[in-house]
């Protein structure tokens, strides 16, 4: 495959993507990222299909399981699975979905190949740590495929609204393909031409931020310093403006031993307002009415207990270890990982430990069960936030933010070693 420019190219430049020939199937083909599929569901979408792209997102692991990825792939182009765009095009992706709380929301945006370079040329920006382990996974992944299956989510500011403007315009045709995936209902659209060039003019206007896909991002990056070819990397980017751009709060779970719950509650009363919630109020509905008054959270503990914490004005943080970065000492989560959940966690003993989710029926249903020791419940940070720690050059604490949908791997597939049209 030719190269694409790289840095002296656009930031987004349209790309020969592969699609799955056999449109009328798709719902059974595709599959959510590699990463937000637990070992016990795999096999669900594996059966799905015997071409369904988990095949080779997350190959199975008799032998090596990155060789057999790659020989699944050529496998497949041999029997015509996948069909190549003839042309450079961009794919614009409409998603329809609900959120847990039951509102039905549109999220467009266009996947485009994003420059795969590093982060200190300040055009993609991230607000994440990475770990090497996801890392080493992925990048033997595309070197065995030479291939990318899944694209990230970035955000663009799209000041001017012209992006947005474009994808509007763009969906008024009929969609090349539609598809459903855990709910959530996919329409496809393939732009070439003129209007692929003005579409990724208008996605490069300014910089993109990392939403979902920091490991892969990363990955792609270092795949290119072995394989030049291998500029770009799949990413889907909407606007900044869009209204279906949804942030949902990662709710904490904490398990281990007996949690304490008063002795917590104590300590924190200095800093916190303290209300008990009534074991039959809607703790969701309790928590949004005190996001415009400050930091809050609620703590979900075993025999229906609750209690809301909001933080009191002019408390005193300048004892936290991020005191001395502004953007990520204004976010709520992580104040309240800091102050509260670390409290908790210590009171579970030696074997606490956390775990995330992003409904918050599962925190608390894991606490009334007594399977979690406690539940600590957020309100969503804002995604004004989370591009202010990136232009800060900051993080945010570990799972902090739930983009909602997330993208489907299979729509598009990025090819990286050099094959003829």
């Amino acid at each position: 495959m030719p190269r694409l420019g790289g840095e002296r190219a656009g930031l987004v430049a349209p790309f020969r993507g592969e699609r799955y020939r056999n449109r009328s199937r798709l719902s059974g083909l595709i599959a959510p990222p590699y990463d937000v599929i637990a070992p016990s569901e795999r096999p669900m979408y594996a059966d799905r299909d015997r071409h369904n792209i988990v095949h080779l997102t997350l190959p199975a692991t008799d032998g090596d399981p990155y060789t057999r990825a790659a020989g699944l792939l050529a496998d497949w182009r041999s029997a015509g699975v996948f069909v190549r765009d003839r042309v450079p095009s961009l794919y614009v992706l409409r998603q329809e979905f609900t959120t847990p709380e039951g509102h039905r929301h549109v999220r467009t945006g266009v996947i485009g190949g994003v420059a795969a370079e590093p982060f200190v040329n300040g055009r993609v920006k991230p607000h994440e740590k990475t770990h090497p382990a996801p890392k080493d996974d992925r990048l033997a992944l595309l070197r065995a495929a030479q291939a990318t299956f899944e694209a990230l989510l970035v955000c663009a500011r799209d000041e001017d609204g012209t992006l947005r403007g474009m994808l509007e315009k763009a969906t008024q045709n009929r969609p090349l393909a539609r598809a459903e995936l855990t709910g959530v209902k996919i329409a496809l659209w393939r732009v070439a031409g003129q209007q692929a060039r003005a579409l990724a003019a208008a996605a490069s206007q300014g910089a993109l931020y990392i939403a979902d896909g920091h490991h892969r991002y990363e990955t792609a990056v270092a795949y290119r310093e072995e394989n030049p070819a291998a500029d770009r990397v799949p990413a889907l980017i909407v606007s900044l403006s869009d209204p279906g751009l949804l942030v949902l709060p990662t709710h904490r779970l904490v398990y281990g031993g007996p949690v304490d719950g008063m002795a917590v509650v104590n300590e924190l009363r200095e800093r916190f307002q303290i209300r008990e919630l009534l074991s039959q109020a809607n703790y969701a509905d309790e928590l949004a009415t005190l996001r415009n008054r400050g930091t809050a959270c609620v703590v979900v503990l075993p025999g229906g207990k609750a209690q809301a914490f909001l933080l009191k004005g002019g408390a005193s943080l300048g004892d936290l270890p991020f005191a001395n970065q502004p953007a990520v000492a204004s976010l709520d989560v992580a104040r309240i990982d800091e102050l509260i959940v670390k409290r908790l966690l210590a009171s579970a003993g030696d074997v606490g430990r956390i775990d995330y989710s992003a409904d918050p029926h599962h925190v608390i249903d894991e606490v009334q069960r007594g399977d979690a020791a406690a539940g600590v419940l957020l309100n969503p940070t804002a995604v004004e936030q989370v591009l202010a720690v990136a232009d800060a050059g900051a993080t945010m604490p570990q799972k902090s933010t739930y983009f909602m949908p997330k993208v489907p791997s299979g729509l598009v597939i990025m090819g990286y070693e050099d094959r003829q049209p």
